[in-house]
């Protein structure tokens, strides 16, 4: 049977290749739902920054310990949910991690200083660790090598649209009612997903909406093993080290991105809260952009005929390149150039982070890929947990934020330097369960 086509005596009798089915695509669409509903509720303590510093008297320190708390959540989370991913499954993996981040988030309504929204940060970060865990493994489930980079550019393009969503809807929300109101209608999103995982997400061996062809063309990859694999056992293998290092190295500038920007705008440029959505908005409306152009990117060099490991790097390196005007941006005295300077460099990120989240599946065995995925990602909370503590340093002692952007100007060159070092070929690796 030719996978993408259908077989080969359904041709003869028809004269014209079967077509493949698309429910792969609607899956897609759910975890692109799920990452911007994840990043509404994650951003919006960056958005409320301004208004919750004024109100509570917080310093850049405090802000900081309260991001803290959210990424050192993440990191215990992140490594947990890749286990638990691993073992029960994307379905019901998402379901856990979607209701625990939900009522965290609706927590936040309820916070009276920082020691509570440390709380409800704490637990927002245990139950969005396991977001990119639970999609990439359904991604890997549901798509052949060759399309999973642009089906993770696309749902993490979802990160993008919350992102843009989020400055432009809590402003308003604010104003209709209050910072606690908006907490609690936007934490409506996560239970309405919850309901639409439940009713339309299998795996596609047991979905009734995917046919035949579609099954084929999902599985048209040699088989690899699917046992349950130690960590003990990945951890001493140099692939998931260069996934972790890479993750390490680039997650906290994006973090540093989702928190500090909207206070950046806010005191560089003199905006308020009516004012300063826009261009937030813009910026990440850039980076949906870099989201699907880096996965699109690599699957098309793929598709061409080169090898992943060419494809994901020429990408990656073409990305790292794109972020070091960000360097120069404080110099920049009008909002729009140093938004399109900042818009760049956050569609390199997505760009850039795209292909690094298909490495796992690239070069694993599908039994741990949601593992892989979970030490890297605890691995970027780690990493963001240091930025966190370094930027409020920064930021109190200088009031500027050149070293911060230098910061980020260098760290993907770095990062794909070890990605390189510790896989040159991007081969895949054969690991016995145990």
């Amino acid at each position: 049977m030719d996978a993408e086509t259908g077989s080969t005596a359904g041709q003869a009798r028809t004269g014209a290749p079967l077509k493949v089915g698309r429910y792969r695509w609607v899956v897609v669409a759910l975890l692109f739902a799920a990452t911007a509903i994840n990043y509404v509720d994650r951003q919006m303590i960056g958005v409320l920054k301004p208004t919750l510093s004024a109100e509570f008297n917080w310093t850049e320190s405090d802000f900081a310990g309260i991001v803290f708390w959210f990424q050192l959540a993440y990191a215990i989370g992140y490594l947990s949910f890749g286990k638990i991913v691993d073992t029960l499954g994307a379905r019901l993996g998402y379901v856990l991690a979607i209701v625990i981040w939900t009522v965290s988030h609706m927590a936040h309504g309820f916070a009276t200083g920082i020691t509570s929204f440390a709380m409800a940060r704490f637990g927002l970060g245990l139950g969005e660790s396991g977001n990119f865990p639970a999609g990439i493994r359904a991604v890997t489930d549901w798509f052949p090598q060759k399309e999973r980079a642009l089906a993770i550019g696309i749902f993490n393009a979802g990160a993008n649209v919350g992102a843009i969503v989020t400055p432009l809807l809590v402003p308003l929300l604010v104003l209709w009612f209050d910072w606690r109101m908006a907490f609690f209608v936007t934490g409506l999103f996560g239970i309405l997903w919850l309901g639409a995982w439940w009713a339309f997400y299998r795996h596609p061996s047991s979905h009734p909406h995917v046919t035949p062809q579609e099954l084929a063309y999902i599985r048209q990859d040699p088989a690899d093993p699917v046992e349950k694999i130690g960590w003990g056992r990945l951890l001493i293998v140099r692939e998931t080290w260069a996934y972790a290092l890479g993750k390490f190295l680039i997650d906290p500038i994006w973090w540093f991105f989702l928190f500090w920007l909207p206070g950046y705008l806010f005191d560089r440029y003199d905006l308020d809260l009516k004012t300063f959505g826009l261009p937030l908005a813009a910026i990440y409306l850039i980076s949906d952009v870099g989201s699907i152009a880096g996965g699109w990117m690599s699957s098309k060099l793929i598709a061409t005929g080169r090898s992943p490991n060419f494809a994901r790097k020429a990408t990656m390196l073409l990305c790292a390149v794109c972020v070091l005007p960000i360097w120069f941006v404080q110099g920049v005295d009008n909002v729009w150039t140093a938004v399109l300077i900042i818009g760049l460099a956050t569609a390199a990120h997505q760009a850039f982070s795209a292909n690094l989240y298909t490495l796992p599946s690239d070069v694993f065995p599908r039994g741990a890929v949601g593992s892989v995925v979970g030490i890297g990602g605890t691995a970027g909370a780690v990493g963001g947990m240091g930025m966190a503590l370094f930027a409020g340093y920064i930021l109190d002692a200088t009031h500027s934020y050149e070293v911060l952007f230098a910061i980020c100007a260098s760290a993907y060159l770095l990062a794909l330097l070890a990605v390189h070092v510790l896989s040159p070929r991007l081969r895949p690796v054969s690991i016995e369960a145990k």
